[in-house]
């Protein structure tokens, strides 16, 4: 480092010294009588030692010209300047400035600047590619979408690769078109995006608009997608503005990206008191949902984590997760099966946790559906039950249950098992210091058994994509956004408060599947879709509220609270005789015990045909209101 200052201050002399002399020539018209010949070469030991002197004063040569801009510049111009006036003050203490003519004074500073400057410019314009480089021989053409500050930072930063030649940026402002950005021109409009991309020969995109809505930005994907170009993305604003990563580390486009779900604003100071000091129990902590709150609990300081699962395996690797971290949480894994009342009352006591997250769930609906109804029941209703008495028991301050949107009208084994859970949490908080709440939403995109990586394995295995129905939907979020808006319901939940969090527009499943072959860069043609009906127990559109339900806002913008009707703690105990008896017989026998239980459950016959189905319009939060006052009671 100190080697390459030395050179940088040796060749800022230099520049002084060749622009003092050419100074001179030009003010005898390149032909110097000899007497000022030498004249130039005695005040030039005065100027190199005052502008030598000056120049390390002002940290000229300490900066790095691979970043040269105008803060450098000025500080060039400010040393010169000091440096011009020092050299006329010394000159006049020599000789009254008989050596030197006044225009020399005049024409070095600028000579000076001139050279100082465009050496480093020409420097960093060299080093981003600007000029000609070998670079660009090779470089994969590309197309920007997005020609705001994000697309001048990403073109500064992708001309030192060997990867990426931007030719063209295209934006929705047609104020820009015609203009430059970073020295390359904005061609046209968004939607003119194919007809680009054919006569520039681009068979990539980026969308580099991270600042701009989530919907413009997947309506950018799409339409790259739709003119048949491998979709990049530049990271996200936070990430950017964090520091954790810059804008040119492109990646490719993700389903995710085109679901437009936002980044969610979480109340840290409430979370932080909510969480922070207290023992926190996740049951199902091996799980895709239950591992995930895991990691969203560790971030707010617990004093202390106790992961409950029933699979070996699963919870291993989460323990190992958090061990390569080096958390400083202490983490406590325990097996154990929620169907197991002793095992779980042994782990409440021992641990006496403030605060348990309950996601321990069987969720396959068609593998529950047939010859395994019964365990749903078990696993899912009595084993909430076990688990919220044993908390009441020890007197857990907040039990949260994660629940899912097939609890709502359910027509499925797995969907009924979840709804009974949540009202006997509602059915709970009757007697005992905890409170209970639980937490209802649909879809989470890559947790175990989801859609999306079936796909993916089929789209590896090339195809065909298996779709059960051409007109079925479902509502889809990430499992981080889900996690963490968990964590913000439970902040919330004062009792007997089932929450529903915001799940946008229902997505069809068939866009879903020919994105994600257009985003693995096949066409239909490729990967066909085939359909094959649907399943046993499965809804063609799912909803959010039941019939008997309305919600109400809370101070989170993507959550709200459902008031459902109240449940009696005879009922639950009713319940629980049921659950802890006799197994019935057949699956046939356990639906018609639920329906005992749950009115609103309406098996649906295997392999129903679609027309059974009425389609949900719009949000789920939109669905007619009613009186929420009823009570629940044991049917007869």
């Amino acid at each position: 480092m100190e080697m390459k200052k030395s050179v940088v201050f040796f060749h800022d002399l230099v520049v002084v010294a060749a622009s003092w002399c050419l100074a001179f020539l030009l003010r005898f018209n390149f032909s110097i009588p000899e007497v000022n010949a030498l004249r130039m070469l005695f005040s030039l030991l005065v100027v190199l030692i005052v502008h030598g002197l000056i120049f390390w004063q002002y940290g000229v040569s300490r900066s790095l010209w691979r970043f040269v801009s105008l803060p450098e510049l000025k500080r060039i111009i400010l040393a010169v300047a000091t440096a011009t006036l020092s050299t006329c003050a010394t000159l006049f203490l020599v000789n009254r400035l008989d050596l030197v003519p006044r225009s020399v004074f005049v024409l070095h500073p600028i000579f000076s600047v001139f050279f100082l400057g465009g050496s480093r410019l020409i420097y960093r314009s060299w080093k981003e590619g600007h000029l000609l480089s070998v670079r660009q021989i090779g470089s994969t053409p590309v197309l920007l979408l997005g020609a705001g500050r994000a697309a001048s930072l990403f073109l500064r930063e992708i001309a030192q690769s060997k990867r990426w030649r931007v030719v063209g940026l295209l934006d929705d402002d047609v104020t820009k078109l015609g203009r430059l950005v970073g020295g390359v021109p904005v061609l046209g409009l968004i939607e003119d995006l194919a007809r680009v991309a054919v006569a520039r020969g681009v068979g990539h995109a980026i969308v580099c608009m991270p600042s701009a809505p989530l919907s413009r930005q997947r309506q950018a994907a799409e339409s790259a997608l739709e003119a048949d170009l491998t979709v990049l993305t530049v990271p996200s604003l936070e990430d950017i503005v964090g520091g954790r990563v810059a804008v040119s580390h492109v990646r490719p486009l993700e389903l995710s990206n085109l679901l437009g779900r936002g980044r969610v604003q979480l109340d840290e100071r409430g979370l932080h008191g909510f969480l922070s000091g207290r023992v926190v129990l996740v049951t199902g902590a091996g799980g895709s949902i239950g591992s995930e709150l895991c990691r969203q609990v560790a971030r707010f300081s617990p004093a202390k984590m106790i992961l409950l699962d029933i699979c070996e395996h699963s919870l291993f690797q989460i323990e190992e997760e958090f061990s390569i971290q080096s958390l400083s949480v202490p983490v406590i894994p325990v097996v154990g099966d929620v169907r197991d009342k002793n095992r779980i009352d042994e782990i409440l006591n021992r641990f006496s946790p403030e605060i348990v997250f309950h996601a321990a769930a069987y969720k396959h609906v068609p593998m529950m559906e047939n010859q395994n109804c019964w365990e749903a029941v078990c696993n899912n209703t009595l084993g909430t039950l076990n688990i919220a008495r044993a908390a009441r028991g020890a007197r857990v301050k907040k039990f949260v249950l994660i629940s899912t949107d097939k609890a709502v009208n359910p027509v499925n084994v797995m969907g009924a098992s979840k709804r009974l859970a949540e009202m006997v949490c509602l059915g709970l908080q009757h007697s005992g210091e905890t409170t209970f709440s639980a937490v209802r939403f649909g879809n989470v995109i890559g947790t175990t058994g989801s859609v999306v990586p079936k796909f993916q394995a089929q789209i590896a295995r090339g195809g065909p994509v298996t779709v059960t129905h051409p007109e079925i939907t479902r509502y889809f979020m990430l499992v981080t956004e889900a996690a963490q808006l968990v964590l913000q319901a439970g902040i919330m939940g004062q009792g007997e408060n089932i929450f529903v969090l915001d799940m946008g527009a229902p997505v069809r499943i068939l866009d879903m599947a020919r994105d994600m072959i257009r985003l693995s860069g096949f066409h239909e043609n490729d990967i066909p879709v085939i359909f094959t009906g649907l399943r046993p127990g499965e809804k063609l559109h799912e909803e959010l509220l039941g019939e008997r339900e309305e919600t109400l806002p809370t101070y989170h913008p993507k959550v709200r609270v459902v008031l459902s009707p109240q449940v009696s703690d005879e009922w639950v105990k009713n319940l629980a005789v049921w659950l802890e008896g006799p197994r019935p017989r057949t699956d046939e026998n356990v639906r018609l015990e639920i329906q005992r239980w749950l009115p609103e459950y309406v098996p649906t016959p295997c392999h129903a045909p679609a027309s059974l189905f009425d389609p949900v319009q719009g949000s789920g939060f939109q669905r007619k209101k009613s009186i929420a006052s009823e009570t629940v009671e044991p049917k007869d």
